[in-house]
C-alpha cells in the first residue's frame, strides 16, 4: 500500500475532515545508467570547482542567483529556510469555481485525498457527493515540503482529488514566446465546415485505457531484443505535412473515409441487433410516432454535443443517462421559451 506524503485537515466552511494526501500518478519512464562505451565502468557526477578541478563537499556549497554579466547574489541554505513557508496543517477551501472554468494549462500534478480515519468517512463522502452534484472545485492554498501550492479539490470516482495548480506567473504568453503564429490568415468557410464535419465524425467517448505509451513499449522491446540478440526493427518515418493547396482535398477525403466507415458500421448493426433479438414492432411504431428525436439511441458523444449546444452546466461529469435527461429537459425549456 502507498504511504501518505502529507497529513492534515480539509476545511470546508465549518466542516473539518482530517485527511491524508497520496500521489495519484507515477513515473513509468524507462531509466538508464551511464557507462563508458566498451567497458562496464559506471559514469558518475561529482560537484567540482570549475577553477581548481577539485570536488567540493555538499556542506560547503551555497546557492547563487544570476543577475547577469557574471554577477551573482549568494544565498546560504539557512537564509532560504528562514523565508520558507511553514508546514501547513490544513487545506482551507476559500472558494468554489465551476470545474470547466479552470483552463487545463493550470493543472500540474494529481493527488488523492483520503480520510485519515474511518470515523470521518461520512463527512468525506458528503464532500464528494456535493462537489459532484455542483460540478465545482474548491480552491485552496497549502504548504507541502517547504513549498506553497494553490490547489483545486474536486470529486473523483469515489475519492476526493487534489490537483496542484500553476500560478499565473508560471504560464507563458504564446504571442511573446512564439514568432511564427499566423496573423491575418482566415480559413475559408467551406474548409471550416469540412473540418467541423471531420471532427464530429471522429467524436468518441474518452476511454483512457485505449491509449498507451507506445514509445516506452518500443524501448522495452528494444531492450528485450538486444538481450536476446534479435534483429532490431527501426520505427516508421513520420508522414509528411499536408500542403496548403491540398488542405481542402485532404479534409474532403478524410470525411469521406469516415462516412464509408460509418456506413459499414451501420450495415453491420442490424445484423448484430438480429442476433441479440432486435427491437419489437410495437416499440418501433411508438418511436416513429414521437415528434421529438429519440435520444435513447443517441451515443454519449452525440448527447454531449447537444448538451454543449444547449449550454447544459456540469455536463462533463454526467454519465450517458444523466446527459440524456439533461438534454431532454433543456430542449423542453428552449421550446417553451420560443413558444412564449
Amino acid at each position: 500500500m502507498a504511504r501518505a506524503i502529507w497529513s492534515g485537515a480539509l476545511n470546508f466552511g465549518l466542516v473539518t475532515v482530517p485527511v491524508e494526501l497520496y500521489s495519484a500518478t507515477q513515473d513509468h519512464t524507462v531509466h538508464f545508467r551511464q557507462f563508458q562505451r566498451g567497458t562496464s565502468d559506471r559514469i558518475r557526477y561529482r560537484r567540482v570547482n570549475e577553477r581548481t578541478g577539485e570536488e567540493v563537499p555538499y556542506d560547503e556549497i551555497v546557492k547563487g542567483y544570476d543577475l547577469g554579466g557574471d554577477e551573482y547574489v549568494l544565498i546560504e541554505p539557512g537564509e532560504l529556510d528562514e523565508v520558507a513557508p511553514g508546514r501547513s496543517r490544513t487545506i482551507d477551501i476559500d472558494a468554489f469555481v465551476d470545474l470547466e472554468e479552470i483552463d487545463p494549462i493550470y493543472f500540474q500534478k494529481t493527488y488523492w485525498l483520503a480520510p485519515s480515519k474511518e470515523e470521518f468517512g461520512r463527512a468525506y463522502t458528503l464532500l464528494i457527493e456535493a462537489m459532484a452534484k455542483t460540478n465545482r472545485a474548491g480552491l485552496a492554498r497549502f504548504v507541502m515540503r517547504g513549498k506553497e501550492y494553490i490547489a483545486a479539490v474536486r470529486a473523483g470516482d469515489g475519492v476526493l482529488v487534489l490537483n496542484t495548480l500553476l500560478f499565473p506567473e508560471d504560464i507563458r504568453v504564446p504571442e511573446q514566446e512564439i514568432s511564427k503564429l499566423p496573423t491575418g490568415v482566415e480559413p475559408r468557410g467551406k474548409e471550416v465546415d469540412m473540418a467541423v464535419s471531420l471532427i464530429e465524425s471522429m467524436a468518441e467517448e474518452w476511454q483512457p485505457e485505449d491509449y498507451h505509451d507506445t514509445y516506452t513499449e518500443r524501448v522495452m522491446q528494444l531492450i528485450e531484443d538486444k538481450r536476446e540478440g534479435r534483429t532490431i526493427t527501426p520505427a516508421e518515418e513520420p508522414r509528411e505535412a499536408t500542403k496548403v493547396v491540398d488542405l481542402f482535398e485532404a479534409l474532403s477525403r478524410s470525411v469521406e473515409g469516415r462516412k464509408q466507415g460509418g456506413e459499414q458500421e451501420a450495415e453491420a448493426r442490424p445484423k448484430r441487433a438480429a442476433r441479440s433479438g432486435g427491437t419489437s414492432g410495437g416499440e418501433a411504431k411508438s418511436r416513429s410516432k414521437r415528434a421529438e428525436p429519440d435520444l435513447s439511441e443517441a451515443t454519449k458523444a452525440d448527447l454531449d454535443r447537444m448538451a454543449r449546444e444547449l449550454d447544459v452546466k456540469g455536463r462533463s461529469r454526467m454519465n450517458r443517462d444523466e446527459l440524456e435527461k439533461a438534454v431532454r429537459a433543456a430542449s423542453k425549456r428552449q421550446d417553451r421559451r420560443r413558444a412564449s
